[in-house]
């Protein structure tokens, strides 16, 4: 962890800002986040929410489960980790998470209107000619 000497205001204040104003994931890195928006597996809230020239998030990235943790690749440093993303990538997130909710939920959706029963059991008869 970088340490940061307290007599030296302005450098404290220069830190703060760098902090407040978050970081642009490169694009790998953004791409195995938006996968975890995607799957549910993120956390944001506001870096500093009484602010509003803020625009920054806190990100927490959880490990994916299931089926998922078998095919999804990501880094090591992002299991369990907290970022503080720049508020436009942070924006890109948030609109990847709704999209992976909304698919899920059409899918749930299109899966409880399936007929197994038909599909599986009911086959045409051939016509007699």
């Amino acid at each position: 962890m970088k340490t940061i000497p307290i007599a030296d205001v302005s450098t404290l204040k220069n830190e703060l800002n760098k902090y407040k104003k978050g970081k642009k994931l490169e694009i790998p890195r953004f791409n195995q986040l938006a996968r975890m928006a995607y799957l549910g597996r993120l956390v944001m809230a506001p870096l500093d929410p009484e602010d509003p020239a803020c625009k920054s998030y806190l990100v927490h990235v959880q490990e994916p489960q299931g089926l998922a943790a078998h095919f999804i690749e990501l880094d090591e440093d992002l299991i369990d980790g907290i970022l503080i993303l720049d508020g436009e990538q942070a924006m890109a997130m948030a609109g990847i998470m709704q999209q992976g909710v909304e698919d899920r939920a059409r899918w749930h959706e299109e899966l409880n209107q399936r007929d197994f029963y038909f599909s599986s059991f009911y086959r045409p008869k051939e016509r007699a000619e």
